[in-house]
């Protein structure tokens, strides 16, 4: 693993020498086998991008590049340039106290600014064989900052009000909350509407693909 890079124009500089390279070159660069596919693998693409530009923080609710205040998000796209899946962005804590503002959340510390880079991703391109494309950095402008800060606020106040399991992935314009573990037997606390303490699955926060397309068009043109 590279060490981590002392500078932003550093980071863009890193990540554009890989652009148009396959995933294969990158993996044999830092030593790593490539899986045949991404169904038990899924964050391995996200691990790479990780290892070869200097990432940090690993799975800690920090940006990835913490030093100079940059979050790393690799997001896979079709031969049209659309993205196929939603993006992670952080766990969401189930359990009071909850954070005060939008400003004070993981969530804003991890969009803040963005290193976007994104991957061919078409199912029928072998894993090896899939290409990096450009990497651009992305800050949310003044619309998109309020359409996220929305979202967060709406979800974490049904949250705080016991109502965790109310939320489905329709809530939200640009952002939803979606059970994150690698399986369903997995549980955290939460509370329920009276207050008791119960099971659920735990969430995580993802952009929405329409968000991300948006995000995407925008650098591209």
């Amino acid at each position: 693993m590279k060490s981590a890079p002392k500078s932003i124009n550093e980071l863009l500089s890193r990540a554009t020498d890989i652009a148009g390279l396959t995933l294969a070159h990158v993996a044999e660069l830092n030593h790593a086998p490539v899986p045949k596919d991404l169904k038990r693998d899924k964050g391995w693409v996200g691990q790479l991008i990780e290892a070869e530009l200097g990432a940090t923080a690993g799975s800690k609710a920090e940006q990835d590049f913490q030093e100079i205040g940059v979050e790393l998000k690799t997001i896979p796209i079709n031969q049209n340039g659309k993205p196929i899946e939603t993006t992670f962005v952080t766990f969401c804590s189930l359990m009071p106290p909850f954070t005060a503002s939008f400003e004070d959340s993981v969530v804003f510390k991890k969009i803040q600014r963005v290193l976007w880079v994104p991957i061919e991703g078409d199912r029928d391109i072998p894993v090896r064989d899939r290409r990096i494309g450009t990497p651009f950095l992305w800050q949310p402008d003044q619309n998109e900052f309020l359409l996220l800060k929305q979202d967060w606020e709406e979800i974490i106040e049904l949250i705080s009000l016991g109502k965790v399991e109310t939320i489905t992935a329709r809530y939200g314009e640009v952002m939803q909350l979606r059970p994150k573990a690698a399986n369903s037997k997995a549980l955290t606390e939460t509370i329920d509407e009276f207050g008791k303490i119960i099971q659920v699955n735990p969430r995580g926060f993802y952009l929405k693909t329409s968000f991300t397309s948006r995000i995407l068009a925008k650098a591209f043109g």
